[in-house]
This record gives C-alpha cells, structure tokens and sequence, in this order.
C-alpha cells in the first residue's frame, strides 16, 4: 500500500489539490494500492474559491514508500507553515519518502529547508519570489515540474496533474498512466519540461478582435492547409491588412505563427518517445526536412 498525504493549508487552491488527488484516486479504482490521506494544522481549511474543507489533524503512519503533497496556495498570500507540518515534511524526507508540492507549495518545502541545494519550480508569477526567499535553491523557469531526488515541485493548477501522471508511470508503467489521463478526459501526458505558457498564449495579450479570430481558426487547424486568402475573408479584410495587424498584434506572421504551434506540438511528441519523421507527419509537414530546419532555429 502507497498512502498518497496531502498537507492542506489555508487558501489552497482547488485544482491544485484536485488535480492529483483525481489522478490517484482513478489508480485506486483501477486496482492499484493508494490510499488517500489530507492532513491540517485545522479541521476545517477555508479555499481560495471560498469552499471550506474538512481535514484529519493527525498524521497517519508513513514509509519511505509513500507520498507526500503540499497542494499551492493565493499567489497574493505568504502562509507561513506550522512549525509541526514542515517538521512533518522533514521527517517524511529524511525517511526516505517523497515531498511534493504544487505552485506556491514549494514555499512550505522551501520553509522546511528541503529545497536547499536542490532544483525547484513553482508557477511563472512566483518564480523571482521563490529564488529571493530561497538563495540556495536553484529555481528552473518555465518547465511543468522539476524532479531532484525525493523533492518534486510542479508549476502550478494543471501541471499538478501532469506531476501525478508521471510518478504513477513511474511506479506503475506509462500504460496505467494512459489509462487515468483517459479517463481524466486530460488530452495529453505533458513532460516535465514543456513550456509552462503555450505559444497559443504567448500571442494572446492583444486585443484586436480580427486577429483573435484568425488565431482561432489557426489553433484549431494548424495541422492543415490555410492559405492566407481564406483567413482574410474570415476577417473580411485584405491580405495584406491581415498580415499587417496580425504582426502589429503578435510579433509574428499567420504562417510563422502555425509553425510555431506545429513546432511546439512536434517537440512535444518527440519528448514523449516519437521520431522526428513520425512528429513531422503528424503535426502537418510532409516530410522530417522543414520540421528539422524549424527545430535547428530555435
């Protein structure tokens, strides 16, 4: 049996509990030993989202094998840790078991001396936060998580259930980890070191409503065709008036900003084990040649 412990502290997040608590709890209906457990310094834990939730006050017995998770918190918030729960956290590492935590998470782990000497992620907006508070730490920038030994610090939200994906793969193979994300309805199982922001946001801070739509249109088929002449009559203007606030509002070309979303995806299948031939194809390109040429850019 895995117990799987979850350290709940006051304006947490959710999803960022959510998440991986769905991801092992589907493990426990497929027939694999985990046992859920949420722990507080109180019994009742109030939420960012303003639900309030009940928490056993004691820890139950824990072994190297098993697991603990620091869910994250309001970015806006500083919690500081009960001195009994980062003993906790400290006594379950040096034991041998795993801490993870999830966002602002990697605070407590930072509080209870554990990221010291380690790397470590957190969310985009807490980054230069976490590498001020924690000199000593070496905080990875726009990655999902960061596994260093038995510490393991996830981004943020979502990425705690690409975080839990992938310590289920380790324990129990990829298959059963293919099988919660499908029955998580999730679309894909993201590496660690995917980019935390999608080109498909990275280009969305603008307000030009035309070029929203044409990256609509783009986004939901970038594998395809799309000649320029067809995403202007979407927009109901010329050519070149498109490619003039496309570029004005994003930096980029309708055709440049395809590739990049070919690219990102091909990176992505290539990190989950594809060949550059096989990610070419399936991303739009006839052949591996362009997508090696995009590659090489970067």
């Amino acid at each position: 049996m895995s117990r799987v412990v979850f350290l709940l502290v006051p304006r947490l997040h959710l999803l960022d509990l959510a998440g991986p608590a769905q991801v092992f709890s589907t493990a426990a209906d497929l027939g694999h030993d985990y046992r859920l457990s949420y722990v507080a310094e109180e019994a009742e834990v109030p939420t960012a989202q303003g639900l309030p939730l009940r928490a056993q006050t004691r820890w139950p017995e824990l072994g190297p094998e098993d697991l603990v998770v620091v869910p994250g918190w309001r970015s806006t918030v500083r919690v500081r840790v009960g001195a009994g729960s980062l003993a906790r956290l400290r006594a379950h590492h040096a034991l041998g078991g795993t801490v993870a935590s999830v966002c602002a998470g990697a605070d407590a782990l930072g509080q209870a001396g554990l990221l010291d000497g380690r790397r470590c992620t957190t969310h985009h907006v807490l980054q230069d936060e976490l590498a001020r508070r924690y000199p000593a730490a070496t905080v990875v920038r726009d990655v999902l998580y960061v596994i260093d030994g038995r510490i393991v610090t996830a981004a943020g939200i979502a990425s705690g259930i690409d975080l839990a994906l992938h310590l289920v793969a380790g324990r129990e193979g990829p298959g059963v980890a293919a099988r919660i994300a499908r029955s998580m309805v999730v679309y894909a199982r993201r590496n660690g070191d995917d980019q935390q922001s999608s080109a498909m946001l990275r280009h969305r801070s603008h307000l030009r409503d035309e070029v929203h739509r044409v990256q609509d249109l783009i986004d939901a088929r970038f594998t395809g065709r799309l000649p320029l002449p067809e995403l202007a009559r979407a927009t109901g203007c010329s050519e070149r008036t498109l490619t003039r606030s496309f570029v004005d509002a994003t930096g980029t070309t309708p055709l440049r900003y395809q590739q990049t979303l070919r690219l990102e995806r091909a990176e992505h299948l290539i990190g989950a084990g594809a060949t550059v031939e096989s990610a070419a194809r399936s991303v739009g390109f006839a052949d591996a040649r362009m997508l090696r040429r995009l590659r090489e850019r970067c």
